[in-house]
């Protein structure tokens, strides 16, 4: 676990992404912790509230990657470094769903990270779990499907084993998943059942500066929505005929941008997480961001964001910090 932290340590900072507090890499997580070294932007006066809900081991490797929320509010993540699907209850309690197996090398072959992890989710309406897996091996790199009451999940579609499947989102009108590559700097698409994997897009707006390019995705209102880790930018693609239309480029500035959701039924409110800065923002439709929470609310690198009415929950893998990975519940003010 030393080893795979700081090696992202390293990673971040060379691509220009601050750590936001020094943390020995062995530190092991405590109930309270916070960091000490930072200091909230959040207004004083904001109508904003969060609390921590769930403490994670990063000692087991649980770096919450992703997160998907079911109907009754359990939040279906992903721990990185464990290779691990987990479920997280609304009452905080987490029951792992699979563990995938290490590949024969060890796992140190995926590009830039040079660990395997678990990474994008996604949760359909009939409960099956669908996810990546990003190994470094060709026999394993996929996205795979887990059935409600199976404990092995299947590979249904394999994915280059040199780059590194990230996010994950589903169109359930077209059932059709998108998927991003933060090394190889693209979106592919490939049906609900699996199969043949196909390069949606490439646009240069997708790709990698340093090191991670296209992450989150997300499918809303006729267009694919993406983030891009080193450009700092929310991209909405529009979705024509199938095929992508020119690339429009939503916000700038966001340095760290991962995981993002929408809030409400609309394209026009986003909440993204900035996973070195350390803070989750929100975005409206004319691509101005302002700060909701910070590591003052207990934020550890957020990685991933999910919206419910007016809850947001924050997972948090602590990859750079290196202590406490958590779940934090934040209220948005009402309309």
């Amino acid at each position: 676990m030393r080893k795979r932290m700081m090696t992202l340590a390293v990673a971040l900072a060379a691509a220009g992404i601050g750590v936001v507090t020094a943390v020995p890499p062995n530190a092991a997580p405590a109930a309270t912790a916070r960091p000490l070294t930072v200091v909230s932007d959040r207004p004083s006066d904001s109508p904003v509230t969060s609390r921590i809900a769930v403490h994670f081991d990063l000692t087991k490797g649980q770096m919450p990657e992703n997160v998907a929320m079911g109907p009754d509010g359990t939040a279906y993540v992903t721990f990185a470094a464990a290779r691990q699907v987990a479920a997280v209850s609304p009452s905080g309690g987490t029951r792992i769903l699979a563990t995938l197996p290490a590949p024969v090398d060890g796992g140190v072959h995926p590009p830039v990270l040079s660990f395997a992890l678990t990474t994008g989710i996604v949760r359909t309406a009939d409960g099956t779990i669908f996810f990546l897996y990003a190994s470094g091996d060709a026999a394993s790199t996929g996205l795979y499907r887990l059935r409600p009451g199976q404990v092995v999940p299947q590979r249904i579609a394999a994915l280059p084993a040199d780059g590194l499947p990230n996010g994950l989102a589903f169109d359930a009108t077209a059932k059709r998943f998108y998927l991003t590559d933060s090394v190889r700097g693209t979106i592919s698409t490939v049906a609900l059942d699996g199969g043949r994997v196909e390069v949606w897009s490439s646009a240069p707006e997708l790709a990698a500066t340093g090191f991670l390019g296209a992450n989150g995705i997300k499918v809303r209102a006729g267009a694919v929505w993406a983030t891009n880790l080193d450009q700092g930018t929310l991209l909405r693609i529009p979705v024509r005929h199938g095929r992508p239309g020119p690339v429009r480029v939503a916000a700038t500035g966001l340095v760290g941008i991962d995981d993002f959701a929408f809030v409400g039924a609309g394209d026009r409110q986003v909440v993204a997480a900035l996973n070195g800065p350390n803070t989750v923002v929100g975005i409206d439709a004319a691509g101005r961001s302002r700060t909701l929470l910070t590591a003052a609310d207990g934020l550890q690198n957020p990685t991933s964001v999910a919206v419910r009415g007016r809850t947001v929950a924050v997972l948090s893998a602590a990859y750079t910090t290196a202590v406490d990975p958590n779940l934090v519940l934040a209220t948005l003010p009402g309309r």
